[in-house]
């Protein structure tokens, strides 16, 4: 069962017993990181990668309050070897809850397994242009999306009694400025646009939040009285402990003290004798401190108390979690292209397979920061081709040579090209100029230096010209993208039959990958973004920039705003069978909008839709988008079954900001409701309700 807000408020009276009993120290104490950041340079140095172990705080032996232990991000448990499953923006692809609520599940023994008992790895920033490095780290472009997504892997999660902190609160989607940049938005936008899915997983139970390491309107979010006395804890009502993001997530020990904030992580520099100091000669008060550690102990109380069960290691890269790392590789295939159904690939006509491209070999799961997982093993593509076709010829070539790569695609039976980018393009990037961070290095055990995309948002030049010469040779060719964001197709699309977005895919990737294109499994996934035609059309960016304003709009939104046509709708996704979408109903129940369609497989293979609610406001007075996503829903069909898919929303989300009275508004007029597979409104059907506030 999950430890909910309820049962953790139930121990507020023990905390504070035993809060009481305590000295300032030992009070301050339970605000500290305990690794510090020397320590931490010597375990890399030993050959240990970063979070090898859970890292400690607080804790207090003397009245058994336990540490608190953290363990990293969100592709599945940085801590030692664990399973590696899809990087989050592949899982969103999904858009599957319940599934996503199964891997925190995993991700939460495993966690406990390890000694652990807090997962800092719900990671649900907004990426405003997606070339932001570690985008591939949250689940897409929509707020509501990755509200929902996110909510789910807190439930999961905390169901195996494991504190969910959710990261980076907030407006943290800027990867090279991330520890310079003061980030400004008006209040509308930050509400609706940069905060909802924050306190979306705040009311789903999240236990924990971290701050970010950026500024917001002049403040860095680690000492924002704002964002977390003001907003977290006072107006959402937020029960947990917020922690800093690590070493550079706090600048000053009043300031964070004052702001909100609860743990430095993961090593004490500004609290301990500071903070205690600061108290002392009345720069912070006593009742700060006595608040924050009121919700440390009580956090940490209910998780730890709400069972005595025994973890074995046998649970970490168990059998049955690397079976559900490859069910989610597999549900996120995305299929953007399929000319004259090249896929799947004949497993029986296919005598011979040529994979092209560099990273057909690589073991190629994501970044090399701190969310970076170290599975036993890694399944490359060429790997996965081969182990499911064992009597086919699979030759590799990497592409380097073009003639060479044209006579191999001219002999083959089918193409395989893998593109597209790796942790040297993209990922966290270590770049404080404040702090000496020469330590943490490149290598194996450190942190990669991938930061944000450094030139555009298409491939790589040496990609492009690989598949614009060597795709038309063969007209049963796949393109098959990888990476952590959105990759522009236009330039080269016409030369490939099919192509296939398979984003960082996990330890059981290569699996995945082969499975889908020789037709064992039916690609579902969605676009968790837009796809333009052209960069220009999203919103602009300097990825070094001081400061920067937030808008409004930013993906398929701002596109549909300006009555930009995309290359392809956000949601999009073909698959190898047919479904026809039928019948739509749209209601009022309770305090929830509601809308229901007939699902049918009209082709003839089992497949997966999802199926996607969005609400429009033509009629409104104000400023809103088009229309924008409020609820999706799986549904798998055999050929030619049927089913009735409904999907509700409150009406709570249908309201805007109101910057002048400082409110969420309904607006009383006919709202449009669509119901359909993708954003576009050639693949939805459409209806009308009128909401009124009574």
């Amino acid at each position: 069962m999950t430890v909910t807000k309820q049962d953790r408020l139930a121990y507020t009276n023990k905390a504070q017993e035993i809060v009481d009993q305590m000295s300032l120290e030992e009070k301050v104490y339970l605000m500290s990181g305990k690794m510090p950041f020397e320590e931490l340079m010597e375990d890399i140095a030993k050959g240990h990668h970063y979070n090898w172990y859970p890292y400690p705080a607080g804790g207090n032996e003397r009245l058994g309050i336990p540490e608190m232990k953290f363990v990293d991000g969100p592709r599945g448990v940085v801590s030692g070897n664990s399973t590696c499953f899809p990087v989050s923006m592949s899982r969103g692809a999904t858009f599957d809850k319940d599934l996503e609520e199964r891997i925190g599940q995993a991700i939460g023994k495993e966690i406990r397994a390890h000694g652990g008992n807090l997962f800092g790895g719900v990671c649900i920033n907004l990426p405003r242009n997606p070339g932001w490095g570690r985008s591939q780290e949250v689940y897409g472009e929509d707020s509501f999306q990755l509200g929902a997504m996110g909510s789910a892997l807190v439930k999961g999660v905390q169901k195996e009694h494991v504190i969910a902190c959710v990261k980076h609160y907030a407006f943290n989607s800027m990867e090279n400025a991330r520890f310079k940049v003061n980030v400004k938005a008006d209040k509308r936008t930050e509400r609706e646009v940069y905060l909802a899915h924050f306190k979306d997983c705040v009311d789903a139970g999240a236990a924990s939040i971290m701050s970010a390491y950026n500024l917001y309107q002049g403040t860095y979010c680690g000492h924002s009285d704002y964002l977390l006395n003001q907003v977290l804890k006072d107006e959402w009502g937020f029960d947990g402990f917020v922690i800093s993001d690590f070493i550079w997530g706090v600048k000053d020990t009043v300031e964070a003290a004052n702001g909100g904030m609860d743990i430095e992580m993961c090593h004490t520099k500004f609290f301990g004798e500071p903070l205690v100091q600061a108290v002392k000669s009345g720069k912070v008060s006593e009742e700060k401190i006595n608040a924050a550690a009121i919700r440390i102990v009580r956090t940490l109380l209910a998780f730890t108390e709400a069972d005595n069960k025994v973890y074995s290691k046998e649970l970490i890269g168990s059998k049955e979690h690397i079976a559900l790392a490859l069910e989610a590789a597999e549900k996120s295939m995305t299929l953007l292209q399929n000319k004259d159904h090249v896929l799947p690939f004949s497993k029986k006509d296919t005598k011979k397979v040529a994979i092209i491209g560099n990273l057909g070999n690589q073991g190629n799961i994501g970044d090399h920061g701190s969310s970076r997982v170290f599975p036993d093993y890694i399944v490359t593509p060429l790997e996965g081709i081969k182990t499911l076709l064992p009597h086919t010829e699979v030759i590799f070539e990497d592409g380097s040579n073009i003639e060479k790569a044209k006579k191999l695609a001219k002999e083959a039976d089918a193409v395989v090209f893998v593109v597209g980018y790796n942790h040297d393009d993209e990922g966290e990037f270590i770049n404080n100029p404040d702090e000496d961070v020469d330590a943490l290095g490149d290598g194996d055990a450190g942190f990669g230096a991938g930061g944000d995309r450094k030139t555009s948002l298409g491939l790589h030049n040496s990609d492009i010209e690989l598949l614009k010469v060597v795709g038309p040779e063969n007209r049963n060719s796949a393109a098959v993208l990888i990476g952590g964001n959105m990759i522009m197709i236009e330039e080269w699309k016409q030369d490939i039959s099919a192509i296939l977005m398979a984003y960082y895919p996990g330890m059981e990737g290569g699996t995945a990958l082969a499975k889908t294109l020789f037709g064992e499994v039916n690609p579902s996934g969605k676009l968790p973004f837009v796809l333009p035609k052209q960069e220009s059309d999203l919103p602009q960016i300097d990825w070094e920039a001081n400061e920067i304003t937030y808008s409004y709009y930013h993906g398929y939104t701002k596109l549909e705003k300006e009555g930009v046509e995309p290359s392809l709708p956000f949601g999009f996704g073909l698959s190898y069978t047919t479904f026809d979408l039928s019948e739509a109903e749209f209601g009022v129940e309770d305090d929830s909008i509601f809308a229901t369609c007939k699902v049918e497989n009209t082709g003839e293979f089992e497949g997966a839709e999802v199926v996607q609610l969005y609400v429009g406001f033509r009629n409104s007075k104000i400023d809103r988008p088009v229309k924008v996503l409020r609820g999706f829903e799986r549904v798998t069909l055999t050929p030619g079954e049927q089913q009735v898919v409904k999907i509700t929303c409150p009406i709570e989300k249908l309201k805007w900001f109101n910057n002048e009275t400082n409110s969420w508004e309904l607006e009383e007029m006919e709202y449009e409701i669509y119901i359909g597979n993708s954003s576009s409104s050639q693949h939805l059907l459409e209806g009308k309700l009128r909401l009124t506030k009574n």
